[in-house]
């Protein structure tokens, strides 16, 4: 079992079960009364159970040498992982006095309820949009994303590229599976980038963010109940 294999195993063990409303209250009935946090805690674990889930299924394809699926839920895990940066965007701009309060409650909404095929009333945010707005953080992420689209989509890597080889001098077009040949040197370096940036974003960034936002919420709680918002 290689670094990573472990890694995303150690992860899967230490997945959060469940988040207790109640218990957040308690510890902190200011803050915790607003949605706005309670969101923001669960699009964190939702996000992490999801980035373990395809990283984990990317890895195993990538060993199988099935490096197209690998591509995929590769590609999928780096929106994934733009969707907690950009929360923590969003919670530092509210302290930082960018981003309104209210406004950023009903971003929260869209990031946990948003859909596109309108099985919620919500409708989500372009995720090129979060992911141009991530890569600001971390340049190269959006390259990276964009190049595994590439693959995702039946453009020219997607088909001829990944499955055609030309021999210029006979001119004749030969056939095969191409894409362990093309990305399996780079497919694991991505997956550990992948792993690392969302480790920092959870462990560090939102744990900073959201301690900063409670503190700016009792500071500012008399303020938000004025405004009358149902958040």
């Amino acid at each position: 079992m290689d670094q990573i294999d472990e890694a995303l195993n150690v992860w899967r063990e230490s997945l959060c079960k469940s988040v207790d409303a109640g218990g957040l209250i308690s510890r902190n009935p200011i803050a915790h009364k607003w949605k706005a946090t309670f969101r923001s805690l669960s699009l964190r674990e939702a996000s992490s159970w999801r980035m373990q889930d395809l990283l984990y299924q990317s890895k195993i394809l990538s060993n199988l040498n099935q490096l197209l699926g690998a591509r995929i839920l590769l590609r999928s895990a780096y929106e994934t992982l733009a969707v907690l940066i950009h929360l923590n965007q969003l919670m530092r701009s509210v302290v930082s006095g960018e981003l309104d309060f209210h406004s950023f409650s009903d971003k929260t909404t869209l990031l946990l309820l948003g859909s596109r095929d309108e099985s919620t009333p919500y409708r989500s945010q372009s995720i090129i949009t979060i992911l141009q707005k991530s890569n600001l953080k971390y340049p190269g992420i959006f390259e990276i994303y964009e190049g595994l689209c590439e693959s995702a989509h039946p453009n020219y890597e997607g088909l001829s590229g990944g499955y055609s080889k030309i021999d210029h001098e006979n001119i004749v077009t030969h056939y095969s599976n191409r894409w362990a040949d093309l990305f399996s040197a780079s497919h694991n370096n991505n997956i550990d980038l992948c792993i690392k940036v969302f480790f920092h974003e959870y462990n560090e960034e939102w744990i900073e963010a959201m301690a900063n936002l409670e503190k700016w919420i009792v500071e500012n709680d008399d303020k938000l109940e004025k405004g009358q918002y149902d958040a």
